[in-house]
């Protein structure tokens, strides 16, 4: 401590629009090319109604997209949608659902659901 010196004191809030759900679960991360399509298995570690955070042997760039398929817990069906990297560290990912489709839009609702069964289980 350095004497005469204001002291500030920073505290951290969660600003995420979700809660988060710790999974892990296995995953496709599907990536389209003008000229290929490329299918990356990878496991999902966190979701939430928003977005998950995922590891991939795949090399992606803040603001690409590409689509997830995932089958979440307590769930017979699996979820395929749209998703933007939103953030990199390495090969794990942070990517952003994005629902445009009236599908896309199911799969979100579907997975709020799951999100509420994971809440109660």
């Amino acid at each position: 401590m350095v004497a005469g010196k204001d002291m500030t004191v920073l505290i951290k809030h969660n600003t995420r629009r979700w809660p988060r759900h710790h999974l892990d679960v296995p995953i496709r991360v599907i990536v389209h090319s003008d000229s290929k399509t490329s299918v990356i298995q990878g496991r999902g570690n966190e979701l939430s109604e928003g977005g998950m955070a995922l590891t991939a042997g795949v090399e992606l760039r803040p603001g690409d997209q590409t689509e997830i398929e995932f089958t979440p817990p307590f769930w017979a069906a699996h979820i395929r949608i749209r998703g933007i990297v939103r953030n990199r560290t390495g090969y794990r990912y942070g990517m952003e659902f994005v629902a445009g489709s009236e599908q896309e839009v199911e799969q979100v609702n579907r997975l709020r659901t799951v999100l509420c069964v994971m809440s109660s289980a």
